[in-house]
């Protein structure tokens, strides 16, 4: 057992912690590991461990894993107790882990998750929506997977996720998100002013301009995305789409840049967070040498079935 390093308080993707340093990205050398569960990711991707705990509230867990290379899981929300964890926002606080081998990702499912209905996939839906936000060149690295995944499926269909503008779904759970961190967290930043890095500082701040109206509009619209999710996946089907929108930046990238990108990466984690589902970021494609990631989402508590589907298939 060991200690990893993560972002201060969770509240990031990019795995640059200011006070403790970054974890290598061992399959992306020069580039962030991705966070929050950056040291967990960078351990696994290296080798150093056979697999590693990670939270996911945002996409700590499935964008290290689409940076770093590996698998990685975020679980079906109060699937898996998070007894003994630090909370960053209740609503959407998960626990998952990481492997380099789908089998194993699997065995470690056998021993954190519950009994739960068999689930077997029967139905691939294709985001097209969600394959559009990102940059075309990263689509076309994503195809071959794509397609490979469609072929092994009884019914492959694309289709839209989105009910309305993306952008609605974002800040949905940004505010959502950013109002729980600022009931669990802002007393204490008030009280004792702590010395939070780039990014991580203004997000904060951010969170005590939240009001209780704002999140008013918020609550109704995360409950109508949770009944489109259901009723789109049913009990048979997988949502395939782009875990990032990209590879991993490169380290040292402006402050400003990163920002542009966690907004894109957000339109797509955004969707499982809402819905309170679960998903597996797959290490299937590459572009430029670098790792990146392919997700599937299943319905709610199909965690286990998701697991014995990829390794069955991506092992």
């Amino acid at each position: 057992m060991g200690k990893t390093q993560c972002d201060e308080m969770t509240y990031s993707i990019n795995g640059e912690n200011t006070h403790y340093g970054t974890p290598v990205n061992p399959k992306a050398h020069g580039r962030i590991p991705g966070g929050s569960s950056s040291g967990s990711a960078s351990a696994v991707s290296g080798g150093l461990v056979d697999f590693g705990l990670g939270t996911d509230c945002g996409g700590s867990v499935r964008i290290p894993a689409s940076y770093c290379g590996v698998f990685g899981i975020r679980t079906s929300h109060g699937l898996v107790a998070s007894d003994g964890v630090i909370p960053l926002a209740k609503r959407f606080d998960t626990v998952g882990w990481f492997a380099r081998m789908a089998h194993l990702m699997q065995r470690v499912g056998e021993v954190l998750l519950p009994g739960t209905s068999p689930f077997r996939p029967k139905r691939l839906l294709i985001a097209t929506d969600a394959f559009g936000i990102i940059d075309s060149q990263i689509a076309a690295a994503l195809q071959p997977a794509v397609e490979n995944m469609a072929a092994i499926m009884p019914k492959a269909y694309n289709v839209n996720v989105f009910t309305r503008d993306s952008n609605e779904w974002l800040t949905t759970f940004r505010v959502l998100q950013g109002a729980d961190i600022r009931a669990r967290h802002g007393d204490w930043i008030d009280r004792y002013h702590p010395e939070f890095g780039p990014g991580i500082r203004e997000r904060f701040a951010w969170t005590a301009t939240l009001t209780a109206a704002d999140v008013a509009i918020a609550l109704p619209i995360r409950e109508a995305v949770e009944r489109h999710m259901d009723g789109l996946l049913g009990d048979d089907a997988i949502l395939c789409l782009p875990t990032a929108p990209g590879i991993a930046p490169l380290l040292n990238t402006p402050q400003a840049e990163l920002e542009v990108f966690r907004s894109s990466a957000f339109r797509l984690l955004s969707i499982a967070g809402l819905a309170r589902l679960p998903q597996i970021s797959l290490p299937l494609s590459t572009f430029e040498g670098c790792p990146l990631g392919l997700s599937i989402i299943g319905p709610r508590e199909s965690d286990k079935g998701l697991l014995e589907w990829a390794a069955a298939h991506f092992d």
